[in-house]
């Protein structure tokens, strides 16, 4: 994370930003965020992401009215040049400040929102691919929000890690695949290329629907044999862009060039 960070229009250093530890943010993870990307000092698909952040605020009662986009995306602009960058990611945070009926106390402020910026996720060279055993409730009310409830996914993450692997695919109560821990997911096969319908508990992220516009993409709801027929793996987020996958549980990829690599080589 870079030095600086705006916390309720406010620019101050990183380290400095507090939550009241009774909030429902604190207590609950109630919140919900999103991370841009920036190229050339500018956030790409600004648009999409404002949408589902909004969006998803309404989704689980976070009041986001106090704060307009313009608002938002001048104290993004702003937070940008001052730690001086040129191409970063950028996570955008709003917390709920109020408190819930289990634990009732006196709060002032209903909605807090943090702006702060780090480099792009390192990807490995060899990036390797697992299935990880936490599924995913795609009846959850939280399964297509990005929350700040995100241990599960960090669990999946690191679980991942332990085992020797970059990241892994998690599966709903079905069996389906759904995403990565922190990406979305996409693959190739017989020239088709396919990602997880939003059905099966997906996030629609922002990135995800980028490619989905911009190529065609069957949208399907696929058991995690498919990966195994897979001539290639890719995920994609804001903040690794896209990954290509090398190994699937110990099985090489091809990694040929191909027309989704192609457009995120188009990329600033």
């Amino acid at each position: 994370m870079h030095e600086f960070a705006v916390f309720n229009h406010e620019t101050i250093r990183a380290e400095t930003s507090f939550l009241s530890a009774v909030s429902s943010a604190a207590l609950y993870g109630k919140g919900i965020f999103t991370t841009v990307a920036i190229y050339n000092k500018k956030p790409f698909l600004w648009e999409k992401h404002w949408r589902r952040l909004t969006g998803n605020a309404k989704k689980i009662g976070v009041d986001s009215s106090a704060f307009s986009e313009d608002a938002i995306k001048n104290s993004l602009i702003e937070i940008v040049g001052k730690n001086n960058l040129n191409d970063a990611r950028v996570r955008i945070t709003f917390f709920d400040e109020t408190t819930s009926r289990i634990w009732q106390t006196q709060s002032k402020c209903k909605t807090s929102f943090l702006i702060q910026t780090a480099d792009f996720r390192q990807v490995s060279v060899n990036f390797r691919l697992t299935v990880s055993p936490f599924a995913v409730n795609s009846k959850s009310p939280l399964a297509v929000v990005k929350s700040c409830n995100y241990l599960e996914n960090i669990l999946a993450l690191e679980d991942a890690k332990s085992k020797g692997f970059d990241e892994a695919v998690r599966l709903n109560e079905r069996g389906e695949i759904v995403s990565a821990a922190t990406a979305n997911i996409f693959w190739t096969k017989k020239e088709k290329i396919f990602t997880p319908a939003l059905e099966t508990g997906c996030l629609a992220g922002t990135t995800r629907e980028f490619v989905c516009e911009k190529l065609s993409v069957v949208e399907t709801k696929a058991e995690p044999a498919e990966l195994n027929e897979a001539g290639d793996i890719f995920l994609t987020s804001a903040g690794i862009k896209i990954a290509r996958v090398s190994e699937f549980q110990n099985k090489k990829l091809r990694g040929e060039p191909n027309e989704l690599t192609a457009l995120f080589d188009k990329l600033p």
